[in-house]
């Protein structure tokens, strides 16, 4: 998830306990409400100084929060730097030269720390910063629960099999999602995390020269900046208004026009097609499904109580 992108292994090697994704009761809003009253200012102020210098940095935050959750828990796992005797996630197939952001929440940290040494945890920076880039860009707010711990470990396989594919079909995505015990309705929703940012050619080349059930006119037009051999790392909107949170995606899957082979594979004879549908005619109810289904994303197996750290660098452990 600009966004939900660019993910190429579908393999999933586990299953979440059933229970994973309710709401930890450890979690609460209020959680820093004594020990850092001003985090969510100094959340929001970076994150509209990141989202004003450049647009797309929303979908990558959002992506960032994605990609954590969806490795073990949302456990700011994906943020740690490989070093000589650790490999990370950064690296992972779905994340290197793709995943970015990093510089964001590295700043955040940074102010954080300042004003509450060794208080709020990186995950819980993550979380937020996830929602306020959302809501800059127009989209709906939710309240974030709060209360995360940070990762001491992160696993690059992982996160090669558990991350969704840009080139999963349908039953396959379905099953990725309730692996984290996450519906079909959920992944439609969170699905629409792509009416942010872009995608890199590498991910939609073979839908554009290949498949069938897309808009000639716009399989030309994509064609034009994603040549059949090369420019892998080019780029191209998931939809017309890319830094405006709104149901433009759900519009172009009705045209036949999702970019990636896993965004049409939601509009394409099967069983989310009455939903997307609902979503391309009605934004306040593609909004308000989007924040519950995010509320219920970000409470993917934390890390609470005494397990894991509060990581003075986000990139580091302790």
């Amino acid at each position: 998830m600009a966004s939900l992108s660019h993910f190429l292994i579908i393999t999933v090697l586990f299953i979440v306990p059933f229970f994973s994704c309710c709401v930890n009761a450890q979690l609460s809003a209020n959680f820093y409400a004594r020990t850092c009253p001003t985090l969510p200012t100094m959340v929001r102020n970076a994150m509209r100084q990141a989202v004003s210098r450049e647009g797309r940095m929303a979908a990558s935050i959002l992506r960032l929060f994605f990609h954590d959750c969806f490795v073990n828990g949302c456990d700011a796992s994906i943020l740690l730097d490989d070093t000589a005797t650790f490999t990370g996630e950064k690296n992972a197939f779905p994340n290197r030269n793709s995943a970015r952001g990093f510089e964001v929440i590295d700043t955040i940290k940074t102010r954080v720390e300042a004003a509450c040494n060794a208080t709020v945890s990186c995950a819980d920076i993550l979380a937020l910063a996830a929602r306020d880039g959302v809501v800059l860009l127009g989209g709906t707010s939710w309240t974030v629960a709060l209360g995360r711990r940070d990762a001491r470990t992160a696993s690059q396989t992982d996160a090669n099999n558990q991350l969704p594919s840009p080139f999963a079909n349908l039953a396959t995505l379905i099953s990725n999602f309730a692996a984290k015990g996450l519906t079909a309705t959920d992944m439609t929703v969170l699905s629409g995390g792509h009416t942010l940012g872009q995608s890199q050619c590498s991910s939609f080349k073979t839908r554009i020269y290949n498949e069938t059930n897309i808009d000639p006119a716009f399989a030309t037009t994509r064609k034009r900046t994603c040549p059949a051999s090369g420019g892998d790392t080019n780029l191209a909107p998931f939809d017309i208004t890319p830094n405006r949170f709104d149901n433009e995606y759900y519009k172009a899957l009705v045209a036949r026009r999702g970019l990636l082979h896993s965004d049409q594979e939601l509009f394409n004879g099967g069983s989310q097609d009455a939903l997307v549908t609902t979503y391309s005619n009605n934004v306040a109810a593609f909004t308000r499904d989007f924040a519950a289904a995010m509320v219920k994303m970000s409470a993917i197996s934390p890390l609470t109580g005494t397990n894991g750290e509060i990581r003075k660098n986000c990139r580091l452990v302790n």
